[in-house]
């Protein structure tokens, strides 16, 4: 690493979980070049997850519908890019469209793997100037790793970094005060995310009812589902099966006042979504409970992370619910029991 970069595009265009992810190959990035402005182009979705984050000095939103944006929205994110002149981009995504924005606003170095998500060739890399060639196995290597080899394969870095989330302000602080103090005083809290992102990922709904009856048995513990907005209808509904009061807080909190929310929490049972990466970032203790992906790709960075899955042979798999051999009752969330949850709940919370 010779050349010295000082304005520095990075382009992850993914899911909030994905860019959690992204902040640990932006740290190394950070660490080889420290005096370099780092600049983020994201969906708006996730543009929390960035704002105010230690390694991230700026951020571009990108809002966009692949059938719906139109080519005049696309110029004009070429010209606000080529306005800030960067000397460096770096592609995490490897999709087409920033890739083909930087090409356009004529960013001299241009940096995108080889394979990120999928070992399908793209042309894709014909848009960069250098392309870095991944070359262990995704499927059983951690995800963070993969972006972080992006940015050891161009530095020439040997070192290993871990998501970097945005800052916890006092406001956030105090939004989570409000929602804990809201619960019934009990010695434990527990988080609990029900919901993921498809239905694959989604533990059943009597599971979860009976893992919390069984920690009602054991803690002196209140209860509450975090999660989207567009999450709080299924959440009412695995709250009216419940047989404890269990509250909602879906769509009452940013994503960095759901960041300090989890941390005042004793522990969080969840499911594998974007959530889980960042309660990793706080290091609280959780539980995480995998269906047709697999923790070998997407294991929480979280030394205080417990994970569970069957090992189903057929996972990680891309299946829709309604394609899957086992339907209506995938063996890759029903062999992944209330007792092996309760388990690891023992495990950190004690007998």
């Amino acid at each position: 690493m010779s050349k010295q970069f000082n304005n520095i595009l990075v382009n992850a265009l993914v899911n909030l979980g994905d860019v959690v992810l992204t902040t640990s190959a932006i740290s190394l990035l950070r660490q080889a070049y420290p005096n370099a402005r780092i600049t983020m182009l994201v969906k708006p979705v996730v543009r929390q997850a960035v704002e105010n984050n230690p390694v991230i000095d700026d951020v571009i939103v990108f809002e966009y519908k692949a059938k719906q944006n139109s080519f005049h929205k696309m110029m004009d994110m070429v010209k606000l890019i080529k306005s800030r002149h960067f000397d460096l981009s770096i592609s995490f995504d490897r999709k087409l469209r920033p890739a083909l924005l930087c090409w356009l606003a004529r960013i001299p170095v241009r940096v995108g793997p080889d394979r990120v998500f999928e070992d399908k060739p793209s042309r894709v890399t014909l848009l960069y100037t250098k392309t870095i060639p991944i070359t262990h196995d995704l499927a059983n290597t951690l995800q963070a790793e993969t972006y972080q080899s992006i940015i050891r394969g161009f530095t020439g870095q040997q070192d290993h970094g871990r998501p970097v989330f945005a800052r916890i302000m006092p406001e956030n602080e105090k939004k989570a005060e409000a929602l804990i103090n809201s619960l019934p005083k009990r010695e434990k809290y527990i988080a609990l995310c029900v919901k993921g992102t498809f239905p694959l990922k989604t533990w059943p709904k009597e599971y979860f009812v009976e893992t919390v009856d069984r920690l009602n048995e054991r803690y002196n513990a209140s209860f509450f589902i975090v999660g989207a907005p567009n999450d709080r209808e299924y959440a009412d509904e695995v709250i009216a099966a419940m047989h404890i009061p269990v509250a909602n807080f879906c769509g009452k909190t940013n994503l960095v006042d759901l960041a300090a929310v989890l941390k005042k929490s004793d522990l969080f049972v969840t499911v594998d979504t974007g959530a889980t990466h960042i309660a990793a970032t706080t290091e609280v203790p959780m539980v995480t409970m995998y269906g047709c992906t697999s923790p070998n790709r997407w294991h929480p960075i979280n030394p205080n992370a417990h994970v569970l899955t069957s090992n189903e042979a057929c996972c990680p798999c891309t299946y829709r619910a309604d394609e899957c051999p086992s339907n209506p009752k995938p063996n890759c969330l029903w062999n992944v029991t209330p007792t092996d949850v309760l388990k690891e709940c023992e495990s950190m919370l004690g007998s």
